[in-house]
């Protein structure tokens, strides 16, 4: 059991614990009692103390639960109880797709039990403490049992099909597999607002009035053909706020949190399109589909290789090969290449979101989106002075003083130009 696979994953496992733990530090260092003066304006004292408090208080309760999911996962390691439910699971059932299904299911279900107590504490401890939560008891628990439901049934549908592929295929199953799973997540997401929204919020066509006229008007200006315009009731589990543009083609939609209409002004909501709408005409959609499909054309030909490794099953306490066995093991040895795509995959993601500020800035708006960006900032009580560090390995986003600069850069070019 105690192989060279066994020895890399306990390592990997292990390194990518410390490292998130030298990079909570980087952030804990960042903190200070007194406003920065970058800040100034931006949050008041009392709002940046209680700033500062929120994120101590998330950072302390992030500390407790990744050093818990360490612990249980260095224990799983080497009691070898992965290969061990595996047997006995296998107890129940030994064919080729039921057993590896309800390992997962079985598995599933065991981590949402682990982390339950997590969720239940930052909804209704954490979140309550500091006025941002509006869910209700009732509702938290629908939420969680849909979102197991739904997790389930597409991790069930996900893996049966690697299940069958493998099986029937061998081991050049990774190709059409990989095809599988890229037209599943498109489909997915092209009926996403359609389908998986409806389960937990009620979406609206925006009503008319000034909003949605300017709306329009910003759209015609852009030339970006959209009708669809929604609000959704975010209100009912959080005071955050947000905005996002989900699907593509003919289901490309806008939707906008009720709590975004009711924090910003008319102006600044119109920004905050202006942005979304720069992510469709920079073309930011495709590129992240391609780079999606390329990081996944990657890991699944390296899946190819380990799946069917006995060793590989024994380092984490199976008897023989296994397609889970080795799936799981492969996840393990990867996770390090993925922390590096990742990074990738974030350095073009913070590109894009420049160029989408850009976007919004050309037409005039980049005072009204730098106060739709503060607002959103200072209401959640976001850190808006992240280490360097944590901003390149971890952040989709620049932070709101980059953007602000930037956008006042790009502003002052436009001016001379």
């Amino acid at each position: 059991m105690y192989n060279g696979f066994f020895i890399v994953i306990a390592t990997i496992v292990a390194a990518s614990f410390v490292w998130g733990q030298i990079l909570s530090a980087c952030n804990r260092s960042m903190m200070q009692p007194e406003i920065p003066k970058a800040l100034e304006g931006i949050y008041d004292q009392e709002e940046y103390a209680k700033q500062q408090e929120y994120q101590k208080v998330n950072s302390k309760l992030g500390i407790f639960k990744q050093s818990l999911n360490f612990i249980l996962t260095m224990v799983v390691l080497f009691l070898g109880l992965c290969g061990w439910f595996y047997g006995e699971v296998g107890l129940i059932t030994s064919h080729f797709l039921w057993l590896p299904l309800l390992f997962i299911v079985f598995g599933n279900a065991l981590f949402v039990i682990i982390d339950l107590p997590f969720d239940i504490y930052d909804t209704f401890v954490v979140e309550e403490r500091f006025g941002f939560n509006k869910s209700s008891k009732a509702l938290f628990a629908r939420d969680a049992l849909i979102s197991f439901l739904l997790g389930t049934i597409i991790n069930a549908i996900m893996f049966a099909a690697l299940l069958l592929l493998h099986h029937y295929l061998g081991q050049i199953f990774w190709l059409p597999a990989w095809l599988f799973v890229l037209g599943f997540s498109l489909i997915f997401s092209y009926f996403y607002s359609e389908l998986i929204v409806p389960l937990f919020n009620k979406q609206t066509p925006l009503e008319e009035g000034e909003l949605r006229s300017e709306l329009a008007d910003l759209a015609a200006k852009a030339g970006f053909m959209i009708k669809d315009i929604y609000q959704i009731d975010g209100s009912k589990r959080s005071t955050k706020a947000n905005a996002y543009f989900t699907g593509f083609g003919k289901k490309k939609r806008i939707v906008l949190y009720d709590t975004l209409i009711k924090d910003l002004e008319t102006k600044e909501i119109v920004a905050v399109l202006a942005h979304e709408i720069g992510h469709y005409k920079k073309r930011h959609i495709i590129s992240s589909l391609i780079i999606g499909a390329v990081t996944m054309f990657i890991m699944f030909f390296v899946m190819s290789l380990f799946v069917g490794s006995e060793s590989l099953a024994r380092a984490l306490g199976g008897s023989e090969a296994t397609f889970v066995l080795g799936f799981m093991g492969f996840m393990l040895l990867f996770a390090p290449m993925q922390e590096v795509l990742n990074v990738a995959q974030s350095i073009v993601s913070r590109k894009h979101e420049y160029q989408a500020d850009a976007y919004a800035a050309s037409f005039g708006l980049a005072d009204s989106l730098a106060s739709a960006l503060k607002k959103l900032g200072t209401k959640s009580l976001s850190n808006l002075t992240p280490h360097p560090l944590v901003v390149f390995w971890e952040y989709s986003h620049p932070t709101l003083l980059q953007r602000i600069e930037a956008m006042e850069r790009y502003s002052a070019k436009l001016a001379v130009d």
